[in-house]
């Protein structure tokens, strides 16, 4: 149970990301920001992941 909490949170803080970047409100590196938002929500990634995640909202949003 607890693992599907963190995935829809991971995913809650991509989204509310995403939506800064586009709003012109995220000018950090998106990795910076993606881990502190996740570090403050108790959830540890492996920096890969971190980077992987950044990489997709960078990407989502450019698109």
């Amino acid at each position: 149970m607890e693992e599907v909490d963190s995935a829809e949170t991971v995913e809650s803080i991509a989204e509310d990301v995403r939506d800064e970047i586009r709003l012109g409100h995220v000018q950090d590196d998106v990795s910076h920001v993606v881990e502190e938002r996740l570090e403050d929500a108790g959830i540890d990634l492996r920096p890969e992941a971190v980077d992987d995640l950044a990489e997709e909202i960078e990407k989502d949003v450019s698109s």
